[in-house]
């Protein structure tokens, strides 16, 4: 079982920076895969980022690429995404997650793949 619990949502003006935290709990000395999602209203969620066991190996959605970073801090069980330069469009619930059945991320960013889910934060970015 791993336990996630997101953090540092809020509201911030467009062209802002926010850096989301995601901390894990549970099984932790297993090297496994870690994501980021949203969700905005009324939209289905989106793959946003994810992030090799040892964070070697990185991969971003097209929206976000050059914008956002992904990293982690496997001593503090905490994985991050740093979010510059905000959009109006970046508004959602941002999820992290696990994928406990690998340690490299697949590019396809496929939800079915992250067995793991914390339970969101809500990010606003006003224009």
């Amino acid at each position: 079982q791993v336990q996630l619990v997101e953090s540092g949502g809020g509201l911030v003006q467009a062209g802002g920076s926010l850096r989301l935290s995601c901390l894990a709990s549970g099984r932790t000395r297993s090297r496994y895969a870690m994501g980021w999602f949203r969700q905005a209203p009324g939209k289905e969620r989106e793959f946003v980022a994810t992030i090799s066991w040892n964070g070697g190996i990185t991969y971003y959605a097209d929206s976000v690429k050059g914008r956002f970073t992904i990293s982690r801090d496997n001593a503090k069980n905490t994985v991050y995404l740093q979010m510059n330069s905000l959009k109006s469009e970046d508004t959602a619930v941002y999820y992290c997650a696990a994928d406990t059945g690998r340690s490299i991320p697949g590019k396809d960013g496929s939800e079915k793949e992250y067995d793991y889910w914390g339970q969101g934060t809500q990010v606003t970015v006003s224009s």
